[in-house]
């Protein structure tokens, strides 16, 4: 007789930022039912009053993915290794290309031989600023606090760039590449279009393609992280004394802006999702320059830029890229709070 059994299905994979929105609910309703509703209010009214930030930036990110602008990244690693440094960081600062997203083009340069230096520069950039991020933190910590941290993100590239080209025949960076390294990405790689770019992308179905594409996901992407944190920030704001965050991180001096970096770096989230939560922090009392040590440290370090580190580099060039990102993210952190 035939085994008409059919094998288990798997389950369907649930995404994190969307299960944590609903346990952060679950948890509401069951402490405190009265707070669910003002809960979700809270969230649903921040996403309203950021929305104009995220459509505008979701619609220029597919544009420029589209367009097939990945293709300008490799003009920042031609010529003199100081030229393609200042490049690198500029446009890691600038672009909205996240690490993991260039992982198959950043290993192609390091396997001809493109100096670490520009790399490690573009690397320490790329996930601390976007177009996206920079809209959504001005429009939530306002234009100051997305400028500094712009200038912090090109300030760090160049660090870490100019560090490694001044150390590159020292042990640490010696024969830096994984024997295999793995180019697979955590952002949902796609092999970006080649050539020049097409600005005027619609008439090509493909590149129509990748436009709608990249706006649903960027869209998804935002809507997710943003409802988690506007939700952990209403959660914040009413069960964290501002007196505790005032006397962690608050006050002036190297104190508050050393424990926002190293707290920052293992406690990232979202580069996203971190702009809410920094503003609940400060609302409760957290220094300035605490605030742009943390951002800029954690968004170094969190686990979307640091896997794209990981994967095509050996563990001591990482380490130096975790600590390029601690030193400038204290400097950062020292420059703004002077400034602030």
């Amino acid at each position: 007789m035939a085994d008409t059994t059919t094998p288990t299905s798997r389950l369907p994979k649930i995404d994190k930022a969307w299960a944590a929105s609903a346990a952060v609910l679950a948890g509401v309703a069951l402490a405190e039912p009265a707070q669910l509703w003002p809960t979700i209010g809270f969230a649903v009214e921040a996403l309203l009053g950021t929305a104009p930030f995220i459509l505008f930036a979701v619609l220029a990110v597919a544009y420029v993915k589209a367009a097939g602008a990945e293709t300008l990244l490799s003009r920042a690693f031609e010529g003199r290794e100081t030229r393609m440094i200042v490049l690198a960081a500029l446009l890691g600062g600038l672009s909205p290309f996240c690490s993991c997203q260039v992982i198959p083009f950043i290993a192609a340069l390091l396997a001809v031989g493109a100096p670490l230096s520009a790399v490690m520069a573009f690397w320490l950039a790329s996930p601390l600023m976007d177009p996206a991020m920079f809209l959504i933190t001005s429009g939530t910590l306002g234009w100051d606090f997305a400028i500094g941290k712009t200038l912090a993100a090109v300030g760090i590239g160049l660090l870490g760039g100019v560090g490694t080209m001044m150390l590159k025949n020292s042990p640490v960076f010696a024969d830096p590449l994984r024997e295999k390294p793995q180019v697979g990405g955590c952002c949902g790689v796609k092999k970006p279009f080649q050539g020049k770019p097409v600005w005027r992308f619609w008439g090509e179905a493909e590149r129509r393609e990748t436009f709608r594409t990249e706006a649903v996901t960027n869209f998804v992407f935002l809507l997710k992280w943003l409802l988690l944190a506007y939700l952990l920030e209403a959660v914040m704001l009413r069960h964290i004394p501002a007196e505790m965050i005032a006397n962690l991180l608050g006050g002036t001096g190297l104190w508050p802006v050393l424990l926002g970096a190293f707290v920052g770096a293992p406690a990232y989230l979202n580069g996203y999702a971190a702009v809410p939560l920094v503003d609940a922090l400060l609302t409760q009392g957290m220094a300035p320059g605490a605030a742009m040590s943390f951002v800029v440290a954690g968004g170094v370090s969190c686990i979307p830029a640091a896997v794209a580190v990981w994967a095509l580099v050996k563990p001591r060039v990482f380490a130096a890229y975790l600590g390029y990102a601690i030193l400038g993210a204290m400097i950062a952190g020292l420059l703004w709070g002077a400034y602030a």
